[in-house]
């Protein structure tokens, strides 16, 4: 397992993921047609955010990049802020090895929402934290859930890269399809990051 995950290079392959599928993403927003330009904005902002930062210091690099987003019109960077803003107050005089991918992804993608959690339980008490939310779990976040994990275990995905698309599934990125769209892709960076610091 590598010691520390090197952000910058982790959100500078997320920004590059989003200028690849710009056109995707913008085509799946309904709404605006302006997803994917929204994407790229926030990842190549965060990059950013995280190269300025002092070597080292997770906490500054992602608290300047929740500050910096909260500027942003997007209701994406909105929620990426609270999300970023969560992650940086987690991750306080904490070091961000490989095992600390998942609940970063978990918190980014709850919009400030969801509860990270680890220990024992791992990726299944992040995903009842991810889709408890603020009013707890009920019976359609759990079947909404479950039905994302049986379908991407169908279409031949690994237990987790099934269980990423469940917590996306009933995050709040996953309410929109353009936005579970756009987390999908994020979720893919990290978890090769992820199966890279196994390895």
């Amino acid at each position: 397992m590598s010691s520390n995950v090197d952000l910058v290079k982790l959100f500078s392959t997320v920004a590059k993921t989003m200028v690849e599928n710009k056109a995707s993403l913008n085509k799946a927003d309904e709404y605006n047609q302006d997803h994917g330009d929204h994407m790229v904005d926030i990842f190549n902002l965060v990059s950013g955010a995280m190269k300025d930062a002092p070597s080292g210091d997770v906490t500054s690099g992602l608290a300047k990049a929740s500050e910096l987003l909260t500027e942003k019109p997007s209701g994406s960077a909105a929620m990426y802020a609270k999300g970023l803003g969560q992650a940086a107050e987690y991750f306080q005089g904490r070091d961000l090895d490989a095992t600390q991918l998942l609940p970063l992804l978990q918190t980014m993608l709850g919009g400030g929402e969801a509860s990270v959690t680890q220990g024992a339980g791992g990726l299944l008490d992040s995903l009842a934290g991810s889709i408890g939310g603020e009013d707890g779990l009920d019976l359609g976040d759990i079947l909404s859930a479950g039905a994302a994990f049986m379908e991407s275990k169908e279409s031949g995905d690994s237990n987790l890269e099934a269980a990423m698309d469940a917590v996306i599934s009933a995050s709040k990125m996953g309410e929109t399809p353009h936005r579970a769209q756009s987390s999908k892709l994020v979720a893919d960076v990290l978890l090769q990051t992820l199966m890279g610091g196994m390895k």
